[in-house]
């Protein structure tokens, strides 16, 4: 049985979702105990890096009440992500209901168009850095930034970091 038994994490996914951001912490919260889900705009999205991933449902059959906490890996996957209003209404909903929020590279984007990064700490990849000041965010250029349920990092050489981060919030 692992430390995370139990305990349910969504991954909201897009075509262009960045390879390493999702797989890294998803099989390592799983590897945990954890119950992981992946959610997709569709249920067939092409990573990054040109690998096929599926989605085990798709946004409009997901309810934030079902999860513990929601990982947004970046890439340009956020992007498409962002767009999309049912999951901006799921991240407002995880974010109202005070369950974990994490975001990595650009996933901070999607928190941007939910609009609720105003004056809150985060991170996120250098190039969206302007979009999450000019959202009313306090941008801090470290691994990993925690404020309350909020955890966000900048890139993939931060995911041991980001991932033990959510393992921590998880087990509280």
């Amino acid at each position: 049985m692992g430390r995370l038994n139990g305990k349910k994490v969504a991954f909201l996914i897009a075509d262009m979702t960045h390879d390493e951001e999702y797989s890294f912490p998803k099989y390592w919260l799983a590897w945990e105990g954890a119950k992981v889900v992946t959610i997709g705009l569709s249920k067939q999205h092409i990573s990054r890096f040109n690998r096929s991933l599926t989605a085990d449902l798709t946004i409009s059959d997901a309810k934030a009440d079902d999860y513990d906490a929601v990982v947004i890996p970046g890439g340009f996957g956020p992007d498409r992500l962002r767009a999309n209003k049912e999951v901006i209404k799921f991240v407002r909903e995880m974010m109202g209901k005070g369950k974990i929020i994490a975001a990595i590279c650009h996933g901070p984007q999607v928190l941007i168009s939910a609009n609720i990064i105003k004056d809150r700490k985060l991170t996120c990849v250098e190039q969206i850095a302007i979009d999450v000041i000019n959202a009313g965010g306090n941008y801090l250029n470290e691994p990993v930034v925690i404020d309350g349920n909020l955890i966000t990092s900048r890139h993939p050489e931060d995911l041991p970091a980001f991932t033990t981060s959510i393992i921590e919030a998880l087990l509280k």
